[in-house]
């Protein structure tokens, strides 16, 4: 067993809300906002249909439950017990079959290697002490000519304005301390890590928010959230 490429803090943030984890008006508001534009682009890119899926850092469930009804078999994996026992729990009200489990992406790379069509790791790298290494580990887990997306928060001070300031302390549509603005990662760096993984970036698109109308759109806007495609050569 590797060591866990976990922060104990960012984990017990995330427990403690756990509960709240599918109500579409608490915290996570912005995950269920988004997660059909994640959904769609996607599977537009790898269609899910009967595709073997990991979902790298799966909290509650959210997208991976989506992507088993798009016809995926899904695995989810996450660090949080209590955002699992949530993900497990909501099943028995969807009716969806996800195997969750409680482990690293690195230590699953050890077990499943090359074994998924499609890894997802969703707004997760920025949370984590060393994001290389869960990359890392998504392209073992994923098979050669597999699907692997990211997304995550781009590093400047529009980032820095919108999705701290902005989100967590003007229009409370995140708990304050979310995200920590160091950790951020600028695509450039994402990209980095992705060649040196042995990934193929195919498309990088951005995730934006337009507070007047409180509508997320996918466009070429990537100062903020972004989306990356990469392929397993």
């Amino acid at each position: 067993m590797s060591a866990i490429n976990a922060d104990p803090a960012e984990l017990q943030k995330f427990s403690e809300l756990a509960h709240r984890w599918w109500d579409p008006a608490s915290e996570f508001k912005p995950l269920h906002d988004i997660n059909p534009l994640r959904l769609g682009w996607i599977n537009g890119k790898a269609d899910l249909l009967d595709k073997t899926v990991l979902d790298v850092g799966c909290g509650g469930g959210i997208l991976a439950e989506s992507m088993a009804s798009a016809g995926a078999r899904v695995t989810g994996i996450d660090l949080s017990e209590k955002a699992l026992s949530v993900a497990r729990l909501h099943l028995f009200e969807s009716g969806l079959s996800v195997d969750y489990r409680l482990i690293s992406a690195e230590d699953l790379a050890e077990e499943m290697p090359a074994h998924f069509d499609v890894v997802t790791c969703m707004e997760m790298l920025e949370h984590v002490p060393d994001p290389a290494s869960t990359i890392a580990a998504c392209a073992r887990l994923v098979k050669p000519g597999g699907h692997v997306f990211f997304s995550t928060l781009n590093r400047n001070l529009k980032a820095y304005v919108q999705a701290i300031i902005g989100a967590e302390y003007v229009l409370n549509m995140l708990p304050r301390g979310t995200h920590e603005y160091a950790k951020f990662i600028k695509p450039s760096e994402l990209s980095r890590h992705c060649r040196n993984a042995g990934l193929d970036t195919h498309e990088l698109i951005g995730l934006s928010y337009n507070p007047l109308s409180r509508v997320y759109s996918l466009g070429r806007d990537t100062d903020v959230n972004y989306l990356l495609h990469t392929r397993r050569a």
